[in-house]
């Protein structure tokens, strides 16, 4: 969940600054965007390898009851929901406020742009242009027209919301071939914010405000729990033969390289 949500914020935040007028930046960021993409394949994979062996086991034992799931050393399909809803939440909080000067002022002076600068049919400029920010007016989330300029910290997070959303659709594709009716679900970028505006506002994954007595009723619903983070830890246990796996994970389709699954890529003598 880490290396798909989190460095897709790095994806993002890099090609922000491959638009940059400094030209050493923008040709460093190349680089560094190939790592960030191996990242996100092992993220995008190893999610979809831990969905795959979850639902296996869902079919094998006819359950979807997570407590008898977890007894099979697996992890239950609500867990990794609420694994995605936390590191989805945190990480869209990487971009900074809502509003900001400085994201501005790094524009204007030509220090950064946006993703696929040259693609955008705008005059580069912004001045007179706005954007659609989040606000929160009488216990009820409403938009607001703002700066674009102002807004550009938004504009790369709301690119990043869609980009994030299409592997998370794949990963249903997982589910759904495996015959089991759930879907994993991005939630509501309010969710779980502590930045800018929407920072310690309790809103639920589906974009309700809610409560402080709703939110401390269902919040472990939606984040993980001690109890979680404690079991997840449990199956971490070490697995070194060639071509055996941990319980969690299904085995990949091939090796890295093309090589056998069973390649021995590690050899201690």
């Amino acid at each position: 969940m880490f290396t798909y949500f989190t460095d897709r914020d790095g994806k993002f935040q890099l090609c922000a600054l491959a638009e940059s007028a400094f030209d050493p930046l923008a040709r460093t960021t190349k680089f560094m965007l190939t790592e960030e993409a191996h990242h996100m394949f092992v993220g995008e994979s190893g999610v979809s390898r831990v969905i795959q062996r979850t639902c296996q086991a869902m079919n094998e034992l006819k359950t979807d009851d997570p407590a008898k799931l977890r007894a099979a050393g697996v992890i239950d399909l609500p867990t990794i929901q609420r694994y995605l809803n936390f590191h989805f939440s945190v990480t869209i909080d990487l971009f900074g406020a809502d509003q900001s000067s400085n994201a501005a002022i790094f524009y204007s002076s030509g220090l950064k742009g946006r993703f696929e600068e040259g693609k955008r049919s705008d005059d580069h400029v912004l001045k007179g242009h706005s954007y659609k920010v989040l606000d929160v007016q009488n216990g009820m989330l409403v938009e607001k027209e703002v700066p674009m300029l102002n807004a550009l910290n938004e504009v790369l997070r709301d690119d990043y919301i869609k980009d994030s959303v299409g592997g998370v659709e794949r990963w249903n594709k997982v589910i759904e071939k495996a015959g089991i009716p759930f879907r994993l679900k991005v939630p509501h970028k309010a969710f779980h914010r502590q930045i800018g505006t929407l920072a310690g506002v309790k809103v639920s994954p589906d974009g309700r405000h809610v409560s402080d007595h709703e939110w401390n009723a269902k919040v472990e619903e939606w984040l993980p729990t001690d109890v979680d983070r404690a079991y997840v830890a449990s199956l971490m246990g070490r697995v070194v033969e060639p071509g055996k796996f941990a319980n969690w994970i299904a085995p990949p389709v091939m090796g890295i390289n093309r090589q056998p699954v069973d390649f021995e890529y590690v050899r201690f003598n």
